[in-house]
């Protein structure tokens, strides 16, 4: 029998095409039942304020870098949402001195334009320009990392995609969107093959960086944290690191301070990781059967499911 009809966008899977059973135990989660929900291969941490929880998100890239050498180079891959981290990086580095010759880093994704290419540096929601100037470009020149190891997604993935090979990744950072997904993996849309049923999350797996046509619910929330509400400014298509290079990151961090999921969000998606409950219409539960992983909690942001009239 073909599952429910997703309850935002009916052509498309989602968290809503989920048995409201699993969805209800999931609102009823509190702090307390979401700390239980560590494992062997899933930890859930809490921060008490942002500043601390900022930091602790810089402090990974610093950890990551530190272990780079010239016979042994390691990256990280990092996102644009958060992006108060990024600052704080830059001071880090240059306040410790720390020479970032053998290090390197990934962008996780990038606008695709209406031309078929990576949308410029002069596009106002351009991820790489963010990354350079909250970051890069605030580096001490002298212990900057050479742009050669600096890897932005582009249209034609197959550099990038090269990129990852002989390079170490200690840690793959990411936010979680509306929609449920790391960097820009959302669910697919409901047609041929995958009318009845989302693609197996072995099917899901499987697919590397590529060119995505992303969810409305992804639309709409980048339009809501980066572009004021415009969401005539948010185009329809990306560029996303995959499945594939996230299971080469030896950890995958996701850092949630309540700005770009919902308190359900949140829950949700690490009940169905503790539990093994992988399913490729909610991305992130397919995290389940990554060896390392990491939730990282803003207490402040975690707000309640309970019904709340405004």
């Amino acid at each position: 029998m073909p599952r429910k009809l997703s309850h935002i966008a009916p052509d498309w899977w989602d968290y809503t095409t989920l048995e409201n059973d699993l969805i209800n135990d999931a609102a009823r989660l509190t702090e307390r039942d979401l700390a239980q929900l560590s494992r062997p291969g899933f930890t859930v941490k809490f921060y008490d304020t942002l500043e601390d929880f900022y930091l602790a998100e810089a402090l990974e890239y610093i950890a990551a870098w530190r272990q780079a050498t010239a016979d042994n180079p390691v990256g990280i891959c990092g996102p644009i949402g958060p992006t108060e981290q990024l600052p704080l990086v830059a001071r880090l580095v240059n306040e410790l001195g720390l020479n970032l010759g053998a290090a390197h880093f990934w962008g996780m994704d990038e606008w695709l334009g209406d031309d078929g290419r990576e949308v410029s540096q002069s596009h106002p929601l351009s991820f790489e320009k963010a990354d350079r100037q909250l970051c890069f470009d605030r580096i001490d020149p002298r212990l900057a990392i050479p742009e050669a190891h600096l890897h932005f997604p582009k249209a034609d993935v197959s550099e990038y995609v090269k990129s990852w090979d002989g390079v170490r990744c200690a840690v793959m950072q990411g936010g979680q969107g509306d929609i449920k997904h790391w960097a820009f993996n959302d669910p697919l849309k409901r047609e041929g093959a995958y009318a009845d049923a989302p693609p197996s999350p072995e099917e899901y797996r499987r697919l590397g960086t590529r060119i995505v046509e992303l969810h409305p619910v992804t639309l709409a929330q980048n339009a809501r944290t980066s572009g004021g509400g415009n969401i005539t400014l948010v185009p329809a298509k990306a560029i996303t690191v995959g499945p594939v290079e996230t299971w080469k990151a030896e950890k995958v961090s996701i850092w949630q301070a309540g700005t770009h999921d919902n308190p359900l969000g949140q829950r949700l998606t690490a009940l169905m990781i503790s539990k093994g409950l992988a399913d490729s219409a909610v991305p992130m539960s397919l995290l389940a059967d990554h060896p390392n992983v990491q939730f990282n909690y803003f207490r402040g942001g975690l707000g309640s499911c309970e019904v709340e009239m405004h």
